[in-house]
């Protein structure tokens, strides 16, 4: 795999962006959005697209806990 283009790069974030943000904006993988992972999935080498489906999922994580804080399962028993 060559390297991206500057140009290449600044396209596959926008698609990105986009994504997230219809992502946001909808709270859910609607049918709005598949349109947007298309491009997206079309704009970017597979591997960054590996990298920031698991970003996205570890930045709501993070801000998730930020908000609410960590809850222990109730059903585990301490040793």
């Amino acid at each position: 795999m060559t390297a991206p283009t500057a140009q290449e790069r600044k396209t596959c974030w926008g698609a990105r962006d986009r994504y997230w943000q219809c992502l946001d904006e909808s709270n859910k993988d609607s049918s709005e959005c598949r349109k947007l992972r298309t491009v997206f999935e079309g704009s970017c080498p597979q591997q960054w697209i590996n990298y920031f489906d698991k970003r996205r999922d570890y930045l709501k994580y993070k801000e998730k806990m930020q908000r609410e804080g960590f809850q222990p399962p109730e059903n585990v028993t301490k040793l």
